[in-house]
């Protein structure tokens, strides 16, 4: 009679073997006794390889013994473990299905369930949804029908609730979630299986900590990773408890205590000489170090996790390269971030809020704008989660001048800060609370607020956090008038991105610096009407006329329109190429200006045969003035609508349009413009009339 114990992942492992003594070879021995005797020692031999976790050996033997002959589906269940702990993860899969199908055979419901379960998790960790939710129905359906006296009896029952109880909190079902993990506990406790109970504990110290019940969940947590690090659990169990817990650690703030378990984590996988889960372990450690500041040993980590976990989990690969492109961001490498964030992509993984921080790193603010807002459009329970992605909304919006978008999202933050005593949550609404009220023009609160995210930052040991806090707090104290306390922040800031290899931090940092020497005021949110022009056709032009003439042409062109700018009160912000990005105090100068040029350029043409065809765009809008330039999604608004027009058309906003009523115009059409969620209503200024 053999000892048994059950692993996480319902595989039954025998205790170790003895070796068969080698007694020579009587000399009536028979050849088939003789390959029969072999094939018993080497699936001896494999069987204590797997109780003692030596998976790659234990991996090479059961595959010899398969060829040698038909594995039970206790063996085939081995032999799946031993394969997707070797790094086989695909193999893996189709011996589990063996394994099922042979467990149906033999009428082992139980066993074939567990299997079956399984056999979900692995599809689910390579985003196959629907192969997944196939092997659940047939788990439930081995489960189903027996005597009432076999129901909830059998660790299958346990597991099976298990998942039932994760689906039920992605629906938001907390109440039915922990029911249902409850009734896990009892089933583990009835059959002494210790990594359901682990797996139940588990579970219910995550959904009470969803709940914003940390002080309940936590020690939960606490005890199962203690069990973990004790060697009492299963591989998959254990790995899937490391993760958890440094995943709560990163997302309460308590990021000591997660490089702590981490360490312990990476140390077991060391001892189990395992394929994958090192490679899992070290995202969040990556996440760990880079909230710490170790951003080149962050980068390091986060690259040998997307070393570690390809082939092993699609889900994990794609977290992994979405952990690189934060890093990368964070230190500046914006060309590597987004290499990183697209193979996320690529992978399944929604890589925000550090895509759309990307984009508006890039300069890009509409794109920013509406991929954060697709991404929080979507179902979600993870509430740690999406107070991040709400943060990043609310600076993204604050940036493009859309305070009411930056006003909703903020409001969602505090909903979310009021239920969950986290430090990370409640830093992350300060931060929001802060920059919302320094786009509204309101510095006093903006700094009441920054000051309290720089310091809650600080106390969690989160520098890069705390210095962007900083540095907004400088611009805050600049706008009050402050100019030494913003000095004294603007310091600080520049003095940590510097030490952290924050460079792109330490630019804008060393702009601000630049700015108070000079005696610049603060960012400052204002009211303008921007026009925009382009030369439509210019290289065709200058194949027509010869580069000469063109340089002559082009000469006149930028002549004439500056003076038409200063004329109305025009300010020429940029002139890039063969157009022009001029803020006027109001829409009726700008309109002015525009109607202006259109007519001069068409008496050009006629005294001299030719002249460019030049479209141009115009919005008024409220944006940031940022010493010589303007930004906000405003701005956007008004270069989409000049890249709308065609050759000799001045297109505007509607709104627009409507205080300068002396001009004609045509009727209105609503137009959907590149990177801008909502639909804008235009109208063509009829200034040939």
């Amino acid at each position: 009679m053999r000892s048994r114990t059950k692993g996480g992942d319902g595989a039954t492992f025998p205790f170790p073997f003895p070796f068969p003594f080698p007694f020579p070879r009587s000399p009536w021995h028979h050849p088939e006794v003789d390959a029969t005797g072999m094939a018993d020692a080497t699936l001896n031999e494999a069987r204590a390889c797997v109780a003692r976790r030596a998976w790659d050996r234990a991996y090479e033997l059961y595959a010899r013994a398969r060829a040698e002959r038909e594995l039970d589906p206790d063996d085939l269940d081995r032999f799946a473990k031993a394969a997707y702990w070797s790094g086989r993860s695909d193999e893996s899969t189709s011996i589990r299905e063996a394994a099922y199908a042979a467990y149906v055979a033999r009428g082992d419901d139980d066993r074939a369930a567990l299997c079956a379960l399984t056999l979900r998790r692995q599809h689910l960790s390579n985003l196959q949804d629907s192969v997944a939710a196939g092997w659940l129905k047939r788990a439930e359906h081995l489960l189903e029908g027996r005597p009432e006296s076999f129901v909830d009896t059998q660790p299958a029952d346990g597991y099976l609730a298990i998942a039932h109880a994760d689906a039920a909190r992605a629906r938001g079902d907390f109440a039915r979630a922990l029911g249902l993990v409850d009734r896990a506990l009892r089933i583990a406790d009835g059959s002494n299986d210790r990594d359901l109970r682990a797996w139940g504990l588990m579970r219910r110290g995550m959904f009470l900590i969803d709940e914003g019940r940390i002080t309940e969940g936590w020690p939960l947590l606490e005890e199962v990773a203690a069990a973990a690090g004790g060697g009492e659990l299963g591989g998959y169990t254990t790995g899937a408890i490391f993760t958890n817990v440094m995943s709560l650690c990163r997302d309460i703030a308590d990021l000591r205590r997660g490089i702590e378990w981490s360490d312990v984590a990476l140390r077991w996988c060391e001892r189990q000489a395992i394929e994958g889960f090192p490679g899992v372990c070290r995202i969040y450690r990556a996440t760990l170090l880079r909230m710490l500041g170790n951003l080149e040993e962050a980068q390091s980590e986060a690259t040998r996790a997307c070393e570690d976990v390809e082939g092993f989990s699609l889900a994990h690969s794609g977290a992994a390269q979405r952990e690189l492109g934060e890093v990368r961001l964070q230190l500046g490498d914006l060309t590597g971030a987004e290499e990183a964030f697209s193979r996320a992509q690529e992978l399944g993984e929604d890589p925000q809020p550090g895509l759309a921080m990307l984009h508006l790193a890039q300069g890009d603010t509409p794109t920013a704008v509406a991929s954060i807002r697709r991404s929080l459009g979507r179902t979600a329970f993870d509430s740690f989660g999406r107070a991040r992605m709400l943060s990043a909304q609310v600076e993204i919006a604050s940036a493009a001048g859309d305070t009411q978008l930056a006003r909703e999202a903020g409001g969602e933050l505090s909903d979310i800060a009021g239920q969950i005593p986290s430090a990370a949550v409640n830093a992350a609404n300060e931060w929001s609370c802060g920059l919302l009220a320094l786009s509204e023009g309101d510095p006093e609160t903006a700094c009441r607020h920054l000051r309290e995210a720089r310091d809650v930052w600080s106390s969690v040991s989160a520098p890069y956090e705390a210095a962007r806090a900083q540095l907004a707090l400088a611009d805050a104290e600049l706008a009050r008038g402050d100019r030494d306390a913003a000095a004294m922040e603007l310091g600080m800031a520049l003095a940590t991105f510097e030490r952290l290899g924050a460079r792109l931090d330490a630019l804008r940092a060393t702009r601000l610096a630049e700015r108070l020497r000079a005696g610049e005021p603060s960012s400052s949110r204002t009211v303008r009407t921007f026009l925009f022009t382009d030369i439509v056709g210019s290289t065709s032009l200058i194949g027509a006329i010869g580069d000469d003439a063109w340089e002559d042409l082009r000469r006149w062109h930028d002549q004439t329109l500056r003076a038409s700018f200063a004329d109305h009160g025009g300010e020429e912000i940029d002139h890039a190429g063969d157009g022009f990005f001029v803020a006027f105090p109001d829409a009726r100068s700008a309109v002015a200006s525009a109607v202006e040029i259109q007519r001069r350029l068409v008496e050009h043409r006629r005294a001299h045969g030719f002249a460019p065809q030049v479209r141009m765009g115009i919005h008024a809008t409220a944006a940031m003035r940022d010493g010589g330039d303007y930004t906000g999604l405003g701005v956007h608004t008004a270069a989409r609508i000049g890249s709308l027009a065609g050759p000799n058309e001045i297109l505007a906003s509607v709104e627009t349009a409507a205080e300068a009523p002396d001009e004609r115009m045509s009727d209105a059409r609503t137009v959907q413009l590149k990177g801008i969620a909502e639909p804008v209503d235009v109208v063509a200024i009829e200034w040939s009339r």
